[in-house]
């Protein structure tokens, strides 16, 4: 089961977050449907594992999203058909133990470098004819959970971004959507996930009673990457299992 090989035939799409776990699916998903697509992240070894999955079609990026480097490299493109901010960080702890880097380190990746990004690469989105962004944001970006005020603040401020930029952004033919995953199964997930009491509490407030796989978020970002969504901007797909519903 999958989309059509030609969904995103000739377009170009630049994946930040790109070389593990929801990023990594994502980069495959969009060459499986024929995309070029750029990929982005600060590891290098991940990146050209990736690259092998299609190297006629996957360039690699290796560089930190919040780096000099890797906005010059962005204002140069003449064209870009979709954006996915992916790349993100997560700092759980209770508000009184949170420390002021946790703060300016999660603000900076997952407010401020979405902003920042889908600023530089505008230019290139609007020159398409019809970009697309897609924001990664999560069930968080909705509803409150006990030790993730800071997640929840910045997935909050992805949503409300969005929103905005659709908003501005429609007349100029640019889409900006996000993508809202519940805990999704990746290496990063797997010992919180082999905790018994995390696992009960998982699986209790999700109504499918199951983890959500990379595929079914990658899934969801083609579509809104595509011509498919074409009248689909300013909102969010939940990949939550009907967390949020109740």
């Amino acid at each position: 089961m999958g989309f059509d090989k030609t969904l995103l035939l000739g377009k170009t799409i630049l994946v930040t977050g790109a070389g593990k776990g929801i990023g990594k699916s994502c980069v495959e998903k969009c060459v499986a449907a024929g995309a070029n697509v750029i990929a982005v992240a600060r590891t290098k070894q991940d990146l050209e594992q990736l690259k092998q999955y299609a190297p006629a079609q996957i360039e690699i990026w290796p560089l930190d999203i919040n780096s000099d480097a890797f906005f010059e490299r962005l204002r140069e493109l003449s064209k870009l058909d979709g954006l996915l901010n992916n790349a993100g960080i997560n700092r759980v702890a209770p508000i009184l133990e949170q420390t002021d880097q946790n703060i300016d380190d999660v603000i900076a990746m997952n407010i401020s470098s979405v902003y920042k990004i889908s600023q530089a690469a505008l230019p290139a989105l609007i020159a398409s004819g019809a970009g697309t962004v897609v924001n990664m944001s999560s069930q968080m970006g909705f509803v409150g959970s006990a030790n993730r005020s800071l997640y929840c603040m910045s997935k909050h401020a992805v949503e409300g971004l969005t929103k905005a930029l659709a908003v501005e952004l429609a007349t100029q033919n640019v889409r900006v959507n996000t993508v809202a995953p519940t805990f999704v199964e990746t290496p990063m997930t797997k010992p919180m996930l082999a905790d018994p009491a995390f696992n009960k509490f998982v699986y209790e407030m999700i109504p499918m009673k199951k983890i959500a796989q990379t595929g079914d978020v990658a899934n969801a970002c083609v579509f809104l990457l595509s011509e498919l969504s074409a009248m689909i901007t300013g909102t969010s797909i939940k990949i939550d299992g009907g967390w949020t519903a109740q």
